[in-house]
């Protein structure tokens, strides 16, 4: 039987890369289907009819709205339900559980981690990146509690098989840390998903270049993903 798979995301790059992750993790028999925005997802969902789908990977920012509200409105919806972001702060992580996410992968995380975490709900076992497992056991550990709603029941899926294989953010605001016109280009292109080579496509620039300036970025900026780094730019008025 076909496993029928939406993907929610804004992104046509990111949405290729998800739609790779996918057809890799699961040995069935794939349809998935793309929607850009909460219209057409709502849309698709709808016609989907009696044959629901049983895998959904939601973006948190879209232009017509949040992920969240596609969530909510799946709340009792049989499928797995994945959150696939950049964003790794509890201000986005609470609420997507909260909303009835199964499940939060960051988009930066590699090609082949992303397939073994979303491999995991063929055991019945939440898809989480490892920044984030680390977050939620942080979160735990100090005392707040955070509450994550019980999956909607989804049929089973059949995995793929799959060769071997500090959360703070502190703005930096020394002048000689600031970021280049390049970088912030960079770290532009960065935060909407784009790869490394992808980059130095865009930029006419060779990937060591691109990779370079991400180190760069990285220390001037005080963090360790891109997901941190995105945040951050973003609050900092960077990009």
């Amino acid at each position: 039987m076909t496993v029928k798979v939406l993907i929610l995301e804004d992104n046509p790059v990111a949405r290729g890369f998800l739609r790779r992750v996918v057809r890799e993790s699961f040995s069935d028999d794939m349809s998935v289907t793309e929607a850009n925005d909460l219209e057409s997802a709502r849309r698709h969902v709808a016609q989907a009819g009696n044959a629901p789908f049983r895998l959904v990977l939601v973006d948190l920012e879209l232009p017509d709205g949040t992920g969240l509200e596609l969530l909510s409105e799946l709340a009792s919806y049989p499928a797995h339900r994945v959150v696939t972001t950049l964003y790794a702060d509890d201000d986005h992580l609470f609420p997507a559980l909260r909303c009835g996410a199964d499940g939060y992968l960051l988009k930066e995380d590699r090609f082949e981690l992303l397939v073994e975490e979303l491999q995991k709900i063929v055991r019945g076992q939440p898809p989480l990146s490892p920044a984030i497992a680390r977050r939620l056991l942080a979160h735990f550990r100090g005392g707040t509690p955070g509450a994550a709603p019980a999956s909607a029941s989804a049929p089973a899926l059949s995995a793929q098989p799959l060769p071997p294989g500090r959360v703070a953010l502190e703005p930096v605001h020394d002048e000689h840390d600031r970021l280049t016109p390049r970088e912030s280009e960079v770290l532009t292109f960065l935060s909407k998903g784009f790869t490394i080579k992808e980059i130095a496509g865009l930029l006419d620039i060779k990937w060591f270049t691109v990779n370079d300036h991400i180190k760069s970025i990285y220390k001037k900026l005080n963090v360790s993903s891109r997901a941190e780094a995105a945040v951050l730019a973003s609050k900092q008025g960077l990009v």
